[in-house]
């Protein structure tokens, strides 16, 4: 009995092993703090899943948590990070301005910090700022919303949250595009802040002061979808050219359903993975690898042509 109990605890020791090792190896190499906006929004909750699985493919422990785009939580997590002594972080910033002093907390404690998604007004502070050329982006989008109205369109726009540089930079893009036809009519704007709820209610409001209007442009996915909601209700969908940004999965389904003419795919996959691999070669080496502070991606269009593409979520096969 006793040398089969040894054999028993051998073979046990031998399985959990490399387990043991794979903890202890992940432990040596530290933690990643990765803090994103919303996880209840597929787009964040992609971009904090997949600097997660990064992180822990190349041995480090992470974890995930949000702010909801409170200035205040953001702060309070950074404090976290730093009591947990974390190699490194990864932050979609809540406030483009208002999140300064809590990087600026972490640079003073040594710990690098990268920025994704949204970026901060304070350059020389984050070790990368790793974004989508939403610029570029809007463009596309604009350009396909103008190809899906006819001539002498009214139309209203869907605006994100002001502290967000993303929402000035898309709504610039489509005025930039959309101002060169003068016979399209911008007859309502609105903020509702990326939120699907919001661009719901939004929508509703718009409706009851321009019953006829023929076309909405979002700034993102989840209001263009509390929109179609709201036009759907109101029985005018299928008047309606609804166009958004991101590339989200509800989105897409919207395309394939003939419900939103496209959305603009963010490749926020992408770059939370590059956020991730740039941080541990900072941390192996002291170098990012980049000849600057600030990294561009560029957005692909997403229409009922190419969804089909659409394999995996936020990623378009090409």
């Amino acid at each position: 009995m006793f040398m089969k109990g040894k054999r028993l605890l051998i073979a046990a020791l031998a399985v959990t092993a490399p387990l043991m090792a794979g903890s202890v190896a992940a432990q040596e190499k530290g933690l990643i703090s990765i803090i994103v906006n919303d996880t209840s929004n597929p787009y964040w909750f992609t971009e904090g899943k997949i600097a997660e699985e990064t992180a822990e493919e190349l041995g480090y422990e992470a974890n995930v948590s949000s702010h909801k785009g409170d200035t205040n939580t953001e702060s309070r997590q950074i404090d976290t990070a730093i009591t947990n002594q974390a190699e490194a972080i990864i932050l979609d910033p809540a406030n483009a301005d208002g999140s300064i002093g809590a990087v600026r907390k972490a640079v003073n404690a040594d710990i690098p910090v990268f920025i994704v998604n949204a970026e901060i007004n304070k350059k020389g502070l984050a070790k990368a700022q790793l974004v989508s050329n939403n610029a570029q982006g809007a463009a596309l989008g604009a350009q396909q919303w103008v190809q899906s109205v006819d001539d002498g369109a009214t139309y209203v726009e869907l605006k994100g949250a002001p502290s967000d540089n993303n929402a000035a930079t898309r709504s610039n893009g489509y005025e930039t595009v959309l101002s060169q036809y003068p016979s399209l009519k911008k007859v309502a704007s609105d903020v509702a802040n990326w939120d699907r709820t919001q661009g719901y209610s939004k929508m509703q409001s718009m409706l009851q002061a321009n019953p006829d209007v023929d076309g909405v442009i979002s700034g993102n996915d989840e209001m263009a979808l509390g929109a179609i909601a709201a036009l759907k209700e109101a029985g005018k969908l299928d008047d309606v050219v609804v166009g958004g940004f991101d590339g989200s999965p509800d989105a897409v389904e919207a395309v394939k359903a003939g419900e939103m003419a496209y959305t603009v795919l963010q490749p926020v996959a992408i770059f939370a993975e590059e956020a991730v691999r740039m941080a541990d070669k900072f941390i192996r080496t002291g170098e990012t690898g980049l000849d600057g502070e600030k990294k561009l991606f560029d957005c692909m269009l997403i229409t009922k042509e190419n969804v089909d593409q659409y394999t995996d979520p936020f990623v378009l096969k090409q």
